[in-house]
């Protein structure tokens, strides 16, 4: 498994990162734990997980589940860079959310407890608070690191233009700021194109897509809903309404010999600023099926091809709608 550092950050992470949002709600424990294990061996060390996680609301299902495994010991904890993440709704009171400093200490802590740890490698603000000012998250993050809680910091689902205010506040006050973006990016969602990846490339953010495979659609989505396996009414709904691309999409990668699930992870992949996609494994087989993608290479008349198929905003901003 070869690995690239995280934006201009100097640690190391694998190509692929493990998510953990399925172990709990989709996954029973003790496979949650065979699958980190089986990661570890495969060359895995980026494991992203959230607070959130479990949809329990307060409770930190996966966070407890991740924390587990750790405890175990065997040097799983040096082994890895750990991910999670803080703003979702943790409690029933008016600061169980969000991202006041009063509730990204008490969050941190929470999740040091559940993840039976003393730090966490990537502390990620799970969306943007229009509500809180940026001197007042910078300055509850710059205590959490000089603290030895939280190494770095990145962010998730944030436009452009809030990267670079966040950036540009931080630089201010003398501090490294965020080494990371993690976006919903695929074949099918392809706006942050526009300026979410420029902006992580000026400032040198790592960018990490979450739903690489479209919820499952993009992994052969079609031949999923005929066969009755199980798929989600979301997922169906959305391969219902692109039948008319999944159809030619499905014949390329039957073309070039390649399952539908390694040609999205490939056309990541290829892309020079995405650092690691997320997988999603329920399964060991979904997990160790995943690592095919990382022996194809696409020649450019086949990423042209799927251009065609999933066209993407045009390029970048302002060029994409402008002279």
């Amino acid at each position: 498994m070869d690995t690239i550092s995280l934006g201009r950050a100097g640690v190391k992470v694998s190509r692929l990162c493990l998510g953990t949002m399925n172990f709990g709600p989709e996954t029973d424990e003790t496979t949650s734990f065979a699958i980190m294990d089986r990661a570890l061996e495969l060359g895995i060390n980026f494991f992203d997980t959230a607070n959130v996680y479990g949809w329990k609301r307060g409770e930190g299902i996966t966070e407890q589940i991740v924390g587990r495994w750790l405890a175990q010991g065997g040097g799983r904890r040096e082994k890895i860079v750990l991910a999670t993440k803080v703003y979702g709704l943790m409690g029933d009171g008016p600061n169980d959310r969000r991202l006041s400093a009063y509730h990204v200490v008490r969050a941190c802590d929470d999740s040091l407890r559940r993840l039976k740890t003393d730090r966490i490698d990537l502390y990620q603000m799970h969306h943007v608070d229009r509500e809180t000012p940026w001197e007042e998250i910078w300055q509850a993050m710059e205590i959490l690191v000089a603290q030895g809680k939280v190494t770095y910091i990145g962010t998730s689902n944030f436009a452009g233009w809030q990267i670079a205010q966040a950036q540009e506040t931080a630089a201010a006050r003398h501090f490294l700021g965020l080494v990371s973006e993690q976006s919903l990016y695929n074949l099918t969602e392809r706006a942050i194109e526009l300026e979410v990846i420029p902006a992580c490339r000026s400032y040198g953010l790592g960018l990490i897509p979450w739903s690489p495979l479209a919820g499952g659609m993009l992994a052969g989505g079609l031949e999923t809903a005929k066969g009755g396996r199980r798929i989600s009414e979301m997922t169906r709904k959305r391969t219902e309404k692109h039948r008319a691309r999944l159809d030619p999409y499905e014949a390329l990668c039957r073309e070039i010999g390649h399952d539908p699930a390694d040609v999205a992870l490939a056309w990541l992949l290829r892309n020079p600023d995405v650092t690691a996609p997320i997988i999603g494994p329920r399964t060991m087989e979904q997990l160790e099926g995943s690592l095919r993608a990382l022996e194809i290479k696409l020649p450019d008349e086949i990423v042209k091809r799927l251009d065609e198929i999933w066209p993407g905003p045009g390029g970048e901003a302002p060029e994409a709608y402008a002279w």
